[in-house]
């Protein structure tokens, strides 16, 4: 039984919930009792070092792994389990690290996928599925790419079409695995200036697995940061990415400051070679900014 009641960050309406989740593959168990609440209009940003579970969790809140114990519940209190498929699909995305590659397909015809947990089976796209489709494509920026064969995409084209089928589901809670891994630095930034924008302006509840603390602190209004399968802290970026919890959590020096431009906090690992880079030239900041 678990000993652990979900934390939602203030202020916010839950809109998924996983209850005091204890995960694990075979005999092994990689989550420990750990809950998250994901807030309509929030993105929350589980961070940790690897193997620590974030993805596994993310999985269990989609429903993609079996949860050992504790559960995932709907912002209305609906146990996830009591759904079927399809009703759950109406209400939860997930846009997975692993997806497949389709061929010989057009972009809009991949982002039409999005719609199949509203359709009848075999039955043609509706009014309703083509605006959901052309608002999907309107919000990624891929409305120009609609005819291109899916082949000839480059990987963050092909990442933002994946994100818009997606959307396409018009769901309340997006699910969002690492999704700037292997993407260069202008696809990172306009994927989580989306996902910020989904929050924001369409009150979806964003949650997602991120290696780079930085854009963690950037993007998230909450943040879960996971140590060998707990949770070791959640709160606002500023108040979980301290120096001393990082640096034991990631093993190594790391330190911590608010930019005093943006107000944000940012983080700075600190390996062996760095003091010979800031005596070549690069300034260090000062002590009294770390956190």
């Amino acid at each position: 039984m678990s000993t652990q009641e979900p934390v939602a960050p203030p202020g916010g309406t839950p809109a998924l919930t996983g209850h005091g989740l204890t995960l694990g593959y075979g005999n092994a168990t990689v989550v420990h009792d750990a809950s998250l609440t994901l807030q309509i209009g929030r993105v929350t940003a589980l961070v940790g070092p690897n193997g620590s579970g974030k993805s596994t969790m993310l999985r269990a809140l989609a429903r993609l792994h079996r949860v050992t114990y504790g559960r995932v519940a709907l912002g209305d209190g609906v146990a996830a389990d009591e759904l079927s498929n399809r009703a759950f699909a109406r209400r939860v995305t997930l846009l997975s690290q692993s997806r497949p590659n389709p061929h010989g397909l057009a972009v809009s015809d991949v982002v039409a996928f999005g719609r199949h947990p509203h359709r009848r089976r075999f039955a043609a796209l509706d009014r309703t599925d083509r605006e959901a489709v052309a608002w999907a494509m309107d919000v990624t920026g891929t409305t120009t790419m609609s005819t291109r064969p899916v082949d000839e995409l480059s990987g963050g084209e092909l990442q933002r079409v994946w994100l818009a089928t997606c959307l396409a589901q018009r769901t309340d809670v997006l699910l969002l695995d690492e999704p700037t891994n292997h993407l260069d630095l202008r696809f990172q930034v306009e994927i989580l200036d989306l996902a910020r924008d989904l929050a924001l302006q369409h009150d979806v509840a964003v949650g997602m697995v991120l290696h780079d603390l930085n854009q963690a602190a950037a993007v998230a209004d909450h943040v879960v940061l996971l140590d060998r399968g707990h949770v070791r802290a959640r709160g606002a970026p500023a108040d979980v990415m301290s120096a001393d919890l990082l640096s034991e959590v990631y093993g190594l020096r790391v330190e911590a400051f608010v930019d005093p431009d943006t107000g944000v906090v940012r983080t700075e690992p600190r390996g062996r070679h760095h003091g010979l880079r800031n005596r070549a030239g690069r300034p260090s900041h000062h002590e009294d900014t770390h956190r």
